[in-house]
């Protein structure tokens, strides 16, 4: 029977940078997914799932610094654009992460399986380490990958 970790300690950030010529006028953003879980099953296999229409702007980063570049109006539009464009979360309304149990690596462990992304799945490895109590874990995606065209603004994208 698998075991549900409790929400609270579960936090998916997402972030993104611009590129492109005019990516100066641009911000890069974090994003919190406000709908998210991860089981783990009696054998240590892992389910993480991510709500794709729960993604929410918290700010843009300036530097890797947030700032309040962004007014509610900007916010409500980049969350629109992400869920409804990007992610097609009324088509593809879950993103899903499942692996084996994790390698102990260190202070921290590997994980080797797929994510499912806008109705395709492909390998990942995850690497995690411990900060605190805590394990974290960074993932790089390249949207092409799983088929989404970078969002595109002013001659820069995201």
């Amino acid at each position: 029977m698998p075991v549900q970790l409790a929400p609270t300690p579960l936090d998916c950030r997402v972030f993104t940078f611009k590129e492109g010529a005019l990516s100066a006028l641009a911000h890069d953003l974090e994003l919190v997914v406000r709908r998210c879980s991860i089981e783990v099953d009696a054998d240590g296999s892992i389910d993480a799932r991510l709500d794709a229409g729960s993604l929410e702007v918290l700010h843009a980063l300036d530097g890797g610094r947030p700032t309040q570049a962004l007014s509610d109006a900007d916010r409500r539009k980049i969350e629109h654009t992400v869920r409804d464009e990007v992610l097609k979360a009324g088509r593809h309304p879950e993103i899903r992460f499942r692996a084996p149990p994790p390698e102990p690596d260190g202070d921290g462990f590997v994980l080797r399986g797929e994510l499912s992304l806008v109705g395709r799945s492909l390998p990942l490895v995850v690497r995690s380490h411990r900060d605190g109590d805590r394990q974290v874990a960074e993932v790089m995606l390249h949207q092409p990958d799983f088929g989404i065209t970078p969002y595109r603004a002013l001659l820069g994208a995201l």
